[in-house]
């Protein structure tokens, strides 16, 4: 055989897109293990199966499960099996698994684009097909061949890979305190207990910095990408400051998520690059690093203009600079100087607590 992707009744070659796949969806019965559950006195696990689920695990990618089931039977047979903390947000119900993979990636902020579904049974591998054409769809038979393919292969694999499934398994259970909480916004990030810690970046922190410009398009300023080699050059120059920050709350950490490159000039710094991961948009941390970098360039006496390209996803990023006094000094096309007003220097919201190491 040579590679391929089954998408409901047809069989199209693969397409290599080094890392696309960010979750697999697994049904259970004659795919996770041989048997019917409902009806086989018992059913036993394939070891390929989990050795897939735990290898892809390693490198960063999550798994969940969309099953035609009795939940409660099937959740007890993943928790015998010492399987069932590998799946967020597991739907075994009598659903179609298109809606099941929809609400999976509705919870998880991925999307169907990043998903892959594995099924034994062609009907079920064709009503995904059809009802979310952007899912990759893969017969059981196959996974060997497809799942050690480029798609679910990362092209980053960091320290922070191995615990990506417990960041979102935190992330969820935060959203759930959130959806029951009755007070305000603030009050409820101020339960959180947030520190947000910023430090001059440490040549074991450049792979994340690496992906981190990679992957981030939302909060990143220029969308300009950086190779391990060039953080690292960077890192090391007398002239430049690389500072990555991580966040950390009661529930856990969400690993490194912000990143600033500042160029140390006369009479003004120059802001190359910030960018903040999208998974703390909602935390109201967004301009804790800039304000940093403000204050920095305050104490050394320098001015400081930020580099901002529009990309077409950024306006946050852009809002951000806006709210903490930015204002346009120069344009030339998409590409935008920013200067900021250092009078403006905000302190961080009182709900996160600031943590500055050298």
């Amino acid at each position: 055989m040579t590679g391929t992707i089954r998408d409901g009744a047809d069989t199209l070659p693969a397409k290599p897109a080094q890392g696309r796949i960010k979750c697999v969806v697994w049904d259970l019965d004659n795919t996770l293990w041989d048997g019917v559950l409902l009806e086989d006195a018992e059913v036993t696990v394939r070891p390929a199966a989990v050795a897939h689920l735990r290898r892809l695990d390693a490198m960063g990618v999550l798994h969940s499960v969309a099953s035609k089931n009795d939940h409660e039977t099937a959740m007890a047979k993943l928790r015998e099996l010492g399987l069932d903390d590998l799946f967020l947000c597991p739907q075994i119900n009598w659903n179609p698994k298109s809606e099941s993979i929809k609400h999976i990636a509705t919870r998880l902020n991925l999307g169907l684009d990043a998903f892959a579904f594995v099924d034994d049974q062609e009907f079920e591998r064709a009503e995904v097909a059809f009802a979310v054409s952007e899912v990759t769809c893969v017969d059981a038979l196959d996974i060997d061949e497809v799942l050690t393919g480029v798609a679910f292969t990362p092209r980053f694999v960091t320290d922070e890979s191995a615990q990506r499934r417990g960041m979102y398994q935190s992330q969820l259970a935060r959203e759930d305190l959130e959806q029951d909480f009755t007070g305000t916004n603030d009050d409820f990030l101020a339960s959180l207990g947030m520190t947000f810690t910023i430090a001059t970046a440490q040549r074991e922190d450049l792979q994340r910095a690496e992906e981190l410009t990679v992957r981030t398009n939302q909060l990143n300023s220029t969308g300009r990408t950086y190779s391990y080699d060039e953080l690292d050059a960077l890192r090391d120059s007398p002239d430049h400051l690389l500072l990555v920050a991580s966040l950390t709350d009661r529930f856990g950490s969400y690993g490194k998520i912000g990143l600033a490159l500042v160029e140390k000039g006369t009479p003004d710094w120059r802001l190359n690059m910030l960018l903040m991961s999208c998974r703390v948009m909602s935390r109201g941390v967004g301009m804790v690093l800039l304000n940093h970098v403000m204050r920095l360039a305050s104490e050394a006496g320098a001015g400081l203009r930020a580099d901002f390209v529009e990309t077409g996803r950024n306006r946050m990023m852009q809002i951000t600079y806006a709210f903490s006094g930015f204002r346009e000094v120069s344009r030339e096309g998409s590409h935008v100087v920013l200067a900021a007003d250092l009078d403006a220097l905000q302190e961080p919201a009182g709900y996160v607590t600031l943590e500055v190491t050298a």
